[in-house]
């Protein structure tokens, strides 16, 4: 028969020992691991003799819940030694001023990207991207610019190489070539993204933002390029009417195009979309030329359809009442937090030039 005083002796001798989380864990293996004491005791009970069986077991079970109960209080009193420990050497002194706390803000444009994506999400289109590294075939050849254009001259274009046929894009129109090249139609994207020109005023930046809309199908005309961009405006300036005309224009890559303008007024000194004698121009449009579908392998005698443009920083300067292009840019964190948007801020009307 084992000695259970002596053995219960030996446990306590190395309970008494612990001081950690780590010696806990090691004297815990100690006494109940697949070699432990107790799991030892517990092997033997198969081998003894049926008179002492009994005895043994119970014993053996007396010392294992009294073993557990002490592990048990031992490890709460290091749990408690612990947060004494920590209170004491890491207390905050609550007289001290709090630390001051900025939450962050939601650029302009970010925000009119958002907003102008999820107005075209629901009528159906979907978002493509392109590289704002571009080769000149995307960005000029393929969307019917002849090579003597003025666009394609050094004071209108940053290119990257003496060749001139690594540039920055100029617009966002090189992701319908793209696209229209690795699918078939019908096509119903918009393309937002970094454009670049050499140009720097007040309303116009090196680096600004477009948003390039395109859709091809069978028997598309312009009256659902008209439908489209009237359901835009009423969306994007939060108005149930607008006026809105189409201006005959000039762009190499459709044909006929125009430009489109929106009505509006001036009342206590804000931009009032929609009513008014006053014409605003919004941007540009017009049914894609036969010569683009055909450079990106679409049949012109089968599909057609719109494309159209709009600079994403105007439409913040103007939605938002923000006069000057160049602050979008010059990282002023003062500026930020006046035209920024909390992450969760819906907004609902205009701020207007006032500001």
């Amino acid at each position: 028969m084992e000695n259970f005083n002596q053995i219960e002796s030996t446990i306590l001798d190395k309970i008494e020992k612990i001081s950690d989380r780590n010696t806990f864990d090691t004297a815990k293996t100690e006494i109940f691991g697949k070699k432990g004491i107790v799991t030892e005791l517990f092997k033997k009970i198969g081998s003894l003799d049926q008179n002492y069986k009994k005895e043994y077991a119970s014993k053996l079970n007396s010392l294992k819940t009294k073993i557990t109960e002490i592990l048990e209080k031992k490890l709460n009193d290091l749990g408690q030694s612990e947060i004494n420990k920590k209170l004491k050497n890491e207390k905050v002194d609550v007289t001290l001023p709090g630390r001051s706390y900025y939450s962050g803000k939601i650029h302009p444009v970010s925000q009119v990207i958002d907003e102008v994506t999820s107005i075209f999400s629901e009528i159906g289109f979907s978002v493509e991207e392109g590289p704002d590294i571009e080769n000149e075939y995307y960005n000029f050849s393929a969307l019917n610019t002849p090579k003597d254009h003025p666009a394609r001259d050094m004071h209108d274009t940053f290119y990257l190489d003496q060749s001139k046929d690594l540039l920055l894009r100029t617009h966002t129109s090189p992701v319908q070539i793209r696209t229209m090249l690795k699918s078939k139609p019908p096509f119903k994207i918009i393309a937002p993204g970094r454009t670049y020109r050499c140009d720097s005023d007040q309303t116009h930046s090196p680096m600004f933002h477009q948003l390039e809309g395109l859709h091809i199908d069978k028997n598309i005309n312009m009256g659902h390029l008209k439908g489209c961009l009237y359901y835009f405006v009423k969306k994007f300036f939060e108005v149930e009417k607008v006026k809105i005309r189409f201006r005959p224009s000039h762009f190499p890559f459709t044909e006929p195009s125009a430009e489109v303008d929106i009505g509006y007024k001036i009342e206590n000194g804000k931009i009032k979309v929609g009513e008014g004698d006053k014409w605003l121009e919004v941007l540009g449009c017009g049914m894609v030329h036969p010569n683009v579908l055909k450079n990106a392998k679409v049949n012109p005698n089968k599909y057609q359809g719109y494309a159209f443009g709009v600079g994403l920083d105007r439409l913040a300067m103007l939605k938002y009442g923000i006069n000057d292009l160049r602050a979008f840019f010059e990282s002023d964190i003062r500026w930020l937090e006046f035209y920024g948007f909390d992450p969760l801020d819906v907004p609902t009307n205009y701020r207007g030039l006032s500001r």
